[in-house]
């Protein structure tokens, strides 16, 4: 069962990394006035775990802290992940 944490904990990490990587890349974008992520794509990425990441980096980089759905909707889904991460981990520690 320690086996399915690591994994988990490994892909949790790589999902933020390319929630960092492409939230960056969509403000480079932006500023440079070249083709944009689809914003579908960004709430994506946070959907399969990487919204800590992205949330973080929005604020760090000052992108898309204007729009309100973010802003909300990337707390509420990390909440979630973290409620569904500790589940696993009592589910695995007892």
């Amino acid at each position: 069962m320690y086996i399915i944490f690591i994994i988990l904990t490994v892909y949790l990490m790589f999902i933020n990394l390319i929630a960092v990587i492409v939230t960056a890349y969509d403000k480079f974008s932006a500023v440079k006035k070249r083709r944009r992520v689809r914003e579908k794509f960004l709430f994506l990425i946070s959907l399969l775990g990487g919204s800590l990441g992205m949330y973080v980096t929005m604020l760090l980089i000052r992108h898309k802290t204007r729009h309100l759905k973010f802003m909300l909707a990337l707390p509420v889904l990390l909440i979630i992940q973290l409620i569904v991460v500790y589940l696993i981990w009592r589910m695995i520690y007892g």
